[in-house]
């Protein structure tokens, strides 16, 4: 069976629609449905039947569905071993992270990767889904929280400073009375994290008044006035109109982290990178280590 097929394969049995699959692979609905058809009619047998709530395996496609993942773990790793072992600084290298910490702190050091090796394209992609890097969703990847997953070297790369910050008036109404403080939040999904719950035991009579994902929106709507934010300084610092307050003390900071999968440890133009940051970035870290189910 082609590699292709087997692909098309998976991708339904993951979505459980032939769209869904049809997006998450960059070709057409039919292209799928045809591929499925050609695949049930090799095997001479189905592989899907509809139920409502989508397409889910038969007996026959459930019986293959290890062997499947089996051979896609296999292209996958020679992927990743054929990417690794390229010796020329030239290609994409796509970079996961936060819309912030791409462009108030990774920013220069992306500029400088440029000026130093132009054949080298980054490419960011700003989520704080944590992409899946052993599927080469994401080449590396800068975050908060450390790499659990198998044969992912990582490093800790700094500790990043978070401040309170509001807008003007803000600041001088918080001055006057702290429970005038309406407060800006990451929402229900990030609400574990330390900024939030120091942000909430500071103004424990306050009352939301927005929440997003993006920090950036958060600052936004901090400078126009909306409440007060925990933010990471690097952002806090460049957004007009914002105003750092102390009075009420320091948020606790967070380790950032980056890493990579193992096999692209001798990629060049990734290696160029890491460099270029730990020169650039403040307090950067050269502490790099295996997760713990690395082999």
């Amino acid at each position: 069976m082609e590699w292709s097929d087997i692909r098309v394969f998976l991708a339904v049995v993951r979505s459980r629609s032939l769209g869904e699959a049809a997006r998450s692979l960059g070709v057409s609905h039919p292209t799928v449905g045809r591929r499925v058809k050609a695949l049930e009619d090799e095997a001479e047998q189905p592989l899907f039947r509809r139920t409502k709530d989508g397409l889910v395996l038969t007996d026959a496609g459930d019986a293959v569905l290890s062997l499947a993942e089996s051979m896609e773990a296999s292209a996958l790793a020679m992927e990743r071993r054929l990417a690794g072992s390229q010796d020329r600084l030239e290609g994409i290298l796509r970079i996961s992270s936060a819309d912030w910490f791409a462009a108030h702190v990774l920013a220069p050091s992306l500029a400088e990767l440029g000026r130093q090796h132009p054949g080298v394209v980054p490419e960011i992609i700003a989520s704080y889904r944590l992409l899946d890097l052993s599927r080469r969703e994401a080449d590396v990847a800068f975050r908060i929280v450390p790499f659990s997953e198998p044969e992912i070297v990582q490093r800790r790369l700094m500790t990043m400073p978070y401040g309170l910050y509001g807008s003007e008036a803000t600041v001088r109404a918080v001055a006057d009375d702290p429970r005038s403080a309406r407060l800006i939040l990451m929402n229900a999904a990030q609400a574990h994290f330390p900024d939030v719950t120091w942000l909430i035991e500071t103004f424990p009579e306050s009352t939301p008044a927005f929440s997003s994902t993006s920090r950036s929106v958060q600052a936004q709507m901090c400078a126009r006035g909306v409440g007060v934010a925990v933010l990471p300084r690097p952002l806090g610092e460049q957004v007009d109109g914002l105003h750092r307050i102390d009075a009420f003390g320091q948020p606790p900071g967070r380790d950032v982290w980056v890493g990579y999968h193992q096999d692209l440890r001798h990629m060049d133009r990734l290696r160029a990178l890491l460099e270029i940051a730990e020169q650039r970035l403040p307090h950067a870290s050269a502490i790099e280590q295996r997760s713990s189910r690395a082999s």
